[in-house]
C-alpha cells in the first residue's frame, strides 16, 4: 500500500501526532486510518506511562456553565510546565473534560476513589444477579470483575467513554495529549454543580 502524504495529514489532523510517527502507523496499518489511529493510540498509552511518575505541579482550573446556566463545572488538571498550561491544545482538553462532565454526571474521579463499602454492595449486587448461574467460582468472578468495569464506565470520570467520541475514555483523551504535548497530565480533581441537587 502506497502511503500518500494526503494520509499521513489527515491521520496527524485527526490525532495530532507528529507526521513521521502517522506515517510509520500508516505503513504499520497497511494504510487503514482506523487501525493507525488505535496503533497510535497503543503507543500514547505506552508513552503516556513513562511519563506518569513525573511531578505536575502547573496547570490550569478549567470551567463549563451549561447554556441554561443551571449546571456548572469546575475542573483542575495538572501538567509540568507553565508553557504547556497555555497551550491552546491543552486548554481544550480542560474545557472539553469540563463539558463532559456537565453531561456524564461522573460520580468519582477514578475507580481508586470509590468508598470500599459501596464497591462491595456493588459486587453483593452483581453476584445476586448471577445466583442462579451455575458456573464454575473463578469464571463467576470473571463476571464480576466485567460488571464492575461497566460500573466504572458509568461513574467514574477517567473510565467514562468521552461524549464526543465514545470509542475514547477520559483517560485515553488525556493520554493522547500527554502524547502530543510530551508532558505528564493529570485531571486532579472537579466539582460539578446543578441547580435542584445538593
Amino acid at each position: 500500500m502506497n502511503i500518500t502524504a494526503d494520509m499521513v495529514k489527515e491521520l496527524r489532523l485527526r490525532t495530532g501526532i507528529g507526521m513521521m510517527e502517522c506515517k510509520r502507523a500508516l505503513e504499520e496499518s497497511g494504510g487503514d486510518m482506523e487501525k493507525a489511529i488505535a496503533v497510535l493510540r497503543k503507543k500514547g498509552y505506552a508513552r503516556a506511562k513513562d511519563k506518569a511518575s513525573r511531578e505536575t505541579s502547573e496547570g490550569v482550573v478549567g470551567s463549563y456553565i451549561h447554556t441554561n446556566g443551571k449546571i456548572g463545572v469546575l475542573v483542575e488538571v495538572h501538567c509540568e510546565t507553565d508553557f504547556v498550561a497555555r497551550n491552546a491544545d491543552f486548554q481544550d482538553l480542560v474545557k472539553n473534560i469540563a463539558m463532559h462532565i456537565a453531561a456524564a454526571r461522573p460520580k468519582f474521579l477514578s475507580a481508586e476513589d470509590i468508598p470500599g463499602s459501596l464497591l462491595e454492595e456493588e459486587k453483593s449486587v452483581i453476584r445476586e444477579q448471577l445466583k442462579d448461574q451455575k458456573k464454575p467460582p473463578e469464571i463467576m468472578e470473571k463476571i464480576v470483575q466485567g460488571k464492575l468495569g461497566k460500573y466504572y464506565e458509568e461513574v467514574c470520570l477517567l473510565d467514562q467513554p468521552y461524549i464526543r467520541d465514545d470509542k475514547v475514555s477520559i483517560r485515553q483523551l488525556v493520554q493522547s495529549m500527554i502524547a502530543k504535548l510530551g508532558e505528564n497530565i493529570k485531571v486532579s480533581r472537579y466539582s460539578r454543580f446543578e441547580i435542584g441537587e445538593a
